[in-house]
């Protein structure tokens, strides 16, 4: 029997459109990875493995099983997301273990489009931090198991970098998607407002917060993104109308002051932009206009965001660094709800992007943190570790504008470098076509290589 375990969505999805493989077969293969691998990873929460068989054997006896364009796929999802008949615990102890009467409208997509929901993913507390660690379980970057996966998609990114799923469902509010996927060496794109149903927690975190693909590659990002914005056209993602050059700005500095950049991600950049002129875009080395205010009014809409999202939780169930976030949100939640702050980056920023296209940015400022319990740790000392390394991700949620990540190089340890693109309303088509010359031309190692990983993390 073939391994579909480290196989990509699509090929899977055409091997079961053409009866080269079930849903079942492949559903089971992937189920087996997990049961053999997460316990080094720390992926999931909640694994479905009965549930995920009998849906599997529902896909194979679809009348439409050669129309589906993620037939069979399995897909794991964020643990802030409904799935149906599964509680949404949202990585923390104080929300309810009642299992949701429906799926959310981004997982009946992925049902509807032939997927198999085999499992929800941790995530840390409310979703709040950079690192993915709580009372559900501590994510692991598969590439490099003493360091964090990121946060807060961590357990979807994890899932997928290891081989576990090919791809995963997750969401980002300041960096929850792109974060974990440039620790652990993945794809994925943070959608421009209103191009993927949001619905997450109680107000989106004033509109901030957007669902999107995980993925290994190009392709499969293209295709689940495609799936959840509901704009396939028969049966085949859209791509960019006008394929000419892109004009294109590097910009190694950080967005927040105060915040260095290490070597790798600052050279990642410089050799993304050479890659980028070889293949006949325009590329000119240009910083953003960032405001000096920019750091104050990312901390003002995270923290309000969160306080929020805990507003009819039992506080004494969180953890101290939620509380303390929470707490410092309701100052500023008044503030944030006139949407004035994010109108006025978007002010100050449209003009560059009337002269350039794309912007691109290294993903990260450094290497992750090491994985632990630092839920249990104070929140100054979690704000320090997450702004130190994820300075490049907030502006993007403010804006509202899409953003993506791609692989791009290696870090001394041996884990996954990362670039970032950036664009105004409309770009993700154009950041797409760029991460696919990226891929093409500095391929990436689809998965972690955890078979051949004898030693247990430290801490696991």
């Amino acid at each position: 029997m073939t391994d579909w375990a480290g196989r990509t969505a699509v090929e899977i999805a055409a091997a079961v459109r053409e009866k080269r493989a079930t849903p079942r077969e492949v559903v089971a293969g992937h189920l087996a990875r997990i049961e053999r691998l997460d316990g080094r990873v720390g992926a999931f929460r909640v694994v479905r493995a009965e549930a995920a068989i009998a849906e599997a054997e529902e896909v194979g006896a679809r009348g439409d099983l050669g129309e589906l364009p993620l037939a069979g796929v399995p897909v794991a999802v964020k643990d802030n997301l409904a799935v149906r008949g599964e509680s949404t615990r949202n990585g923390s102890a104080a929300t309810p273990d009642t299992p949701a009467g429906q799926d959310h409208v981004t997982v009946a997509r992925l049902r509807a489009a032939g997927a198999v929901v085999v499992g929800l993913t941790n995530v840390p507390e409310l979703c709040v931090f950079g690192t993915t660690e709580g009372v559900h379980g501590t994510a692991r970057n598969p590439w490099d198991p003493a360091r964090t996966a990121g946060g807060s998609s961590g357990g979807s990114a994890a899932a997928v970098a290891a081989g576990m799923v090919p791809i995963a469902l997750g969401n980002d509010g300041m960096g929850s998607l792109r974060i974990p996927a440039a620790n652990c060496g993945l794809v994925t794109v943070k959608p421009g407002h209103g191009v993927v149903p949001a619905g997450i927690g109680d107000g989106d975190w004033f509109g901030m917060s957007e669902n999107g693909p995980l993925a290994t590659t190009v392709e499969d990002a293209r295709l689940m993104l495609a799936v959840l914005a509901d704009d396939l056209a028969d049966g085949e993602p859209p791509r960019r109308e006008d394929t000419g050059t892109l004009r294109v700005a590097a910009s190694p500095r950080s967005p927040l002051a105060g915040v260095t950049v290490s070597r790798p991600y600052a050279e990642a950049v410089r050799e993304a932009a050479g890659v980028l002129m070889r293949a006949g875009h325009q590329v000119r080395r240009a910083d953003p206009p960032y405001p000096a205010s920019l750091s104050l009014t990312a901390l003002a809409h995270w923290t309000a965001g969160t306080s929020v999202d805990a507003r009819d939780l039992d506080r004494r169930l969180l953890a101290r660094r939620t509380r303390v976030h929470a707490a410092l949100g309701r100052r500023f939640v008044r503030t944030v709800a006139t949407g004035k702050g994010r109108e006025g980056l978007r002010g100050r920023l449209e003009p560059f992007f009337r002269e350039y296209d794309v912007l691109l940015t290294p993903a990260l400022a450094r290497r992750s943190p090491e994985a632990g319990p630092w839920h249990e740790r104070g929140w100054l000392r979690n704000m320090a570790a997450n702004s130190a390394y994820s300075p490049f991700t907030p502006p993007w949620n403010l804006t509202g504008w899409p953003a993506l990540v791609v692989p791009f190089g290696t870090l001394p340890s041996g884990a996954p470098c990362a670039v970032q693109l950036a664009g105004p309303p409309g770009a993700e088509a154009a950041l797409l076509e760029l991460a696919e010359r990226i891929e093409a031309l500095r391929p990436w190692r689809r998965t972690a290589p955890l078979d051949r990983q004898v030693p247990t993390a430290p801490g696991a």
